[in-house]
């Protein structure tokens, strides 16, 4: 990777909790990074907090027209992308919600917007090589029901989040395998457990830990050629056997091409 002085770094979710932190450790190593998320008077806020070289940009994820304007818009400001962080999302609180697309929030707003942002980053990624993709997924993990991914029928908050994050992990390893020898290495990680974040009540690790396990992954030269790989915090850990299911992986794969089709 080139230093981080020379990189432009992207994060979404970057105006709280681990995406604020991270964004900001990385602008203060001279980063210039480029602060996703969907509150303009929270986007200033961040970039006042942070300073160095780092810039706004508004998308909701709960919509993929907003998504596919983040992209454009990323595109058009910077030819070049080092790093793409999809780190935002949201927890498992509440009744089953839809997406402005008609999906199952959780799935739309954790997986489903991340797939489809770093899908229309790809050749900026790809053209900037040596580059990363970094995908903030959890511990938490449930193995998604083909038969009714949008949970449809007995809805469960921890089973919508939980799936969501494992779809994150599954894409991870077909992306690495997709994007082998291209010098563009996608790998996932668990933070830390129960950071103090908008969607933990009860912490019971540091910000802090999440951020030095997130920042490794985005700027670590050990890991230049390591790929595909889920990371539990600072070491290498094992996802649920789905995400190591190549037909499980298809299926998701598929589902989320049709999903993500203008």
């Amino acid at each position: 990777m080139r230093p981080i002085d020379q990189q432009t770094i992207l994060i979404t979710g970057a105006t709280d909790g681990l995406g604020r932190a991270l964004a900001g450790e990385l602008a203060a190593e001279g980063a210039t990074v480029l602060v996703h998320g969907r509150d303009d008077r929270r986007g200033e806020d961040t970039l006042k907090e942070i300073g160095g070289r780092a810039s706004w940009y508004r998308a909701d994820l709960a919509s993929l027209a907003e998504t596919r304007a983040l992209a454009e818009a990323v595109r058009a400001d910077h030819p070049r992308l080092d790093v793409l962080v999809n780190n935002a999302g949201i927890g498992s609180a509440g009744p089953r919600r839809e997406s402005a697309d008609g999906h199952e929030l959780t799935f739309q707003v954790n997986y489903l917007s991340g797939y489809l942002l770093t899908r229309l980053l790809l050749p900026v990624l790809t053209a900037s090589a040596p580059a990363r993709i970094v995908n903030v997924s959890s511990l938490g993990q449930t193995a998604i029901d083909f038969g009714d991914p949008m949970i449809t029928r007995g809805y469960n908050g921890t089973r919508a989040y939980c799936q969501s994050k494992l779809a994150q992990i599954m894409f991870t390893i077909d992306l690495a395998a997709e994007l082998a020898g291209t010098g563009v290495t996608a790998n996932a990680l668990h933070p830390a457990t129960y950071m103090p974040t908008k969607m933990v009540a009860s912490p019971i690790s540091t910000l802090e830990e999440g951020v030095r396990a997130t920042h490794r992954l985005v700027t670590d030269p050990s890991l230049d050629e390591v790929s595909g790989r889920f990371f539990d915090g600072l070491r290498e850990s094992r996802a649920d056997d789905q995400a190591y299911d190549p037909q499980a992986r298809a299926r998701l794969r598929d589902l989320s091409e049709r999903l993500t089709s203008p």
